[in-house]
């Protein structure tokens, strides 16, 4: 590939991620139009698209993105509100440049017509011709609210206690507006026969870095400021830090008067320290040094973070082939690892023993770091259904708002590229068979606008993921009614309501009374359980009727390589992912007793036997291993003959005849090249 086809890839790889901040940044606005903040960053996300495209070549995004980014520059200089109209045409632009980036131009002149007329309307300016291209200029502090660090020393009353004020209070709503190095400095507070715990004996040094100004940060301070002593310098800022701007410790101790120059000067005459030099003098205390480091450390921070430069080098682009290929090796040595560790135990050579154990930790460390590097937050999926419900709810007429919360919890990169579909479908469902429609709502006494809840958060070994709507509900008798019409369960079949609902997600059924673009052909919740399934998953619902629906999915970390715990039953052996072990004890049964439960410290635990479920052949042991494990918020044992220890799991895919055996989510190959099969226990615990 040349070297003008690899700068235009980098061009896509960095519009596409511009564009999906862009969308979020536009849906962030749409909830608060007059923050200055987000809309200065969707102008920079519009210049940088622009000046990189015209840079390498994309003259027609370029060119079309200065109309948009002309139009937020307006916004962000006050001549224009942010209105739902711009938003609109905003995020139409968006869909436009992304499909040129796809090479989807399909009716794109129509569109791209249709953006810019509508908002030229919107521009008081619509009359001046637009300025050409120009080059990408790299956002600069000028461009937003200035970043700077200011030097606060906030020495409260004796007596402020007396007032009913908590300076912590006062301390953690000034550390609330950025980074910030609290020091609190305690060479006031006099022998414990001589303290009075009702006088405030100590003082504070904070170097806040914030894009607030001075009076917002006086104004944390404005009903102690009268009886207390309080400064407030500003010691550096992104547009002022050159090279030689920020101070030596020294400095700074004479500039707050904590010592004279006089004394720095004698003490800077031995080699020391200047801090250490200055506290073993007795000249300041170490807190005071400690604050001083902390300012100019701080003051150095926001240097580096003004340059930018070294910032950006360091994180690389890698193609996403790379880094499978890069799991499968790790994958395949973890294997090999595995021979060689049972090699060393069967040998009892001490040596060999050594080499054995050091290989095992450093493929454990390797494999945690490459597995770490595909581990993603699946916040990133997250932020692109805002755009799904906004516009779902707007063609539909409902009024809908979305919630997400766990944004951070981390998935492997296949997991999360692989959820997506089945994620758009249930939230399709929500919104138009769940939510109902205003005037619906407001008749059943409910708030007519609809809410939507999206979680996710780690639950043992998996991630746990719900949908949650305030909607109709799903009534089972229902269910169970269109069922038996569809023939897929007989019409005196005794089922559960729970089992009732989730027939929802047999192939071809719908309660739908009528097809929409939406939903209603029956296409679309067998798909979802289908992808699950093939994501080792499970998914199960649970509604009440005019209250709402909850859909919760459980989606094992990664597809890869896993922690597992190593049993065996007769010439058996299996693997238990370790993250859902507890704890292990023994059971002694006796002949004839068809007790199912354990007496555990005073908790009745219910047990499986994997000899009977599995039906192997083999006499059960006199002492049996019962292994406890949570699933699914309850525990349950698994009843074995031996428990052999730990095992680094590569997990192998089972082939279509195995596929949906019960209890097993997949095999592994041992270090004697035998196979073991992966126990997936909230199935064995059903």
């Amino acid at each position: 590939m040349s070297r003008e086809e690899l700068n235009r890839q980098a061009f896509r790889e960095e519009a596409f991620e511009l564009l999906g901040e862009l969308e979020s940044s536009l849906l962030e606005l749409e909830e608060d139009p007059k923050n200055s903040e987000v809309i200065n960053r969707v102008f920079r996300a519009m210049h940088t698209i622009k000046g990189s495209g015209a840079m390498f070549g994309f003259e027609d995004i370029a060119s079309f993105t200065h109309e948009v980014e002309t139009v937020f520059d307006l916004a962000r200089n006050g001549q224009i509100a942010v209105s739902k109209e711009l938003l609109d045409l905003t995020l139409l632009a968006r869909d436009h440049i992304l499909a040129m980036l796809e090479g989807e131009d399909q009716g794109g002149e129509a569109r791209a017509r249709e953006v810019i007329v509508g908002l030229k309307a919107l521009s008081p300016a619509a009359e001046e011709p637009p300025a050409a291209p120009e080059a990408e200029v790299p956002p600069c502090c000028d461009k937003a609210p200035e970043l700077a660090a200011w030097r606060i020393r906030f020495v409260p009353a004796r007596n402020i206690f007396l007032t009913g004020t908590n300076p912590a209070a006062l301390l953690e709503e000034l550390c609330e507006m950025g980074e910030h190095h609290v020091i609190m400095h305690t060479r006031d507070i006099p022998e414990l026969p001589a303290l009075d715990p009702e006088q405030c004996m100590v003082f504070w040094d904070v170097i806040l870095t914030t894009t607030r100004s001075e009076d917002e940060i006086r104004d944390v301070f404005i009903f102690v400021e009268d009886d207390c002593e309080l400064t407030i310098q500003k010691v550096g800022s992104c547009q002022t830090i050159d090279e030689e701007s920020y101070q030596l410790i020294g400095q700074i101790l004479v500039d707050k008067n904590d010592i004279t120059k006089d004394a720095l000067e004698r003490i800077l005459l031995e080699r020391k320290p200047i801090g250490q030099l200055l506290s073993e003098a007795g000249l300041v205390s170490r807190s005071q040094v400690e604050a001083a480091l902390a300012e100019q450390q701080e003051v150095k921070r926001l240097k580096q973070t003004a340059a930018g430069a070294e910032a950006q080098a360091s994180s690389i682009r890698v193609p996403a082939q790379k880094l499978d290929f890069l799991v499968d090796l790790v994958g395949e040595l973890v294997t090999a690892q595995a021979r060689l560790t049972q090699f060393a135990s069967e040998q009892n050579d001490p040596r060999l023993q050594a080499i054995s154990e050091e290989i095992e930790r450093l493929s454990d460390e390797l494999r945690d770091n490459t597995l770490g590097i595909r581990m993603l937050p699946i916040g990133t999926t997250f932020s692109r259904f805002k755009r799904l419900v906004r516009d779902l709810s707007q063609e539909l007429g409902k009024r809908i708002v979305l919630e997400t919360h766990g944004e951070d919890t981390e998935l492997d990169k296949t997991v999360i590229e692989r959820l997506s579909d089945p994620l758009v479908h249930l939230l399709r469902n929500s919104i138009d068979h769940g939510i109902e429609s205003p005037e619906t709502r407001i008749a059943r006494g409910k708030n007519p606008e609809g809410r939507i809840v999206l979680s996710a958060e780690h639950s043992g070994g998996e991630v746990l993921i719900r949908i949650i709507d305030d909607g109709a509900g799903i009534d089972p008798d229902r269910v169970r009614a269109k069922a038996v019409e569809k023939g897929l369960i007989a019409a005196d079949a005794l089922i559960s309501d729970k089992d009732a609902l989730m027939l929802i997600f047999a192939p071809g059924f719908s309660t739908a009374e009528k097809i929409t673009n939406v939903s209603g052909r029956g296409v679309g919740m067998d798909v979802v359980k289908r992808n699950i399934d093939a994501l080792r998953g499970r998914v199960s619902l649970d509604s009440v009727p005019g209250e709402g629906t909850t859909v919760s999915v459980r989606i094992p970390l990664t597809l890869a390589i896993i922690d597992g715990l190593q049993v065996q039953v007769g010439e058996s052996y299996f693997i238990m992912p370790l993250a859902a072990v507890e704890e292990c004890v023994e059971l002694i049964r006796q002949d004839g007793e068809r007790a199912t439960f354990i007496n555990l410290r005073g908790q009745m635990v219910p047990w499986v036997s994997l000899r009977t479920n599995f039906d192997i052949p083999g006499e059960r042991p006199p002492i049996e291993q019962v292994v406890v494990c949570n699933s699914q918020s309850s525990r349950v044992g698994i009843v074995v003959d031996r428990v052999i220890g730990e095992h680094q799991t590569v997990i192998k895919s089972l082939g279509k005849v195995y596929r949906d055996v019960r209890g097993i989510s997949g095999a592994t190959i041992k270090g004697d090249g035998s196979m073991a099969l992966i126990l997936d226990i909230a199935a064995l615990s059903i």
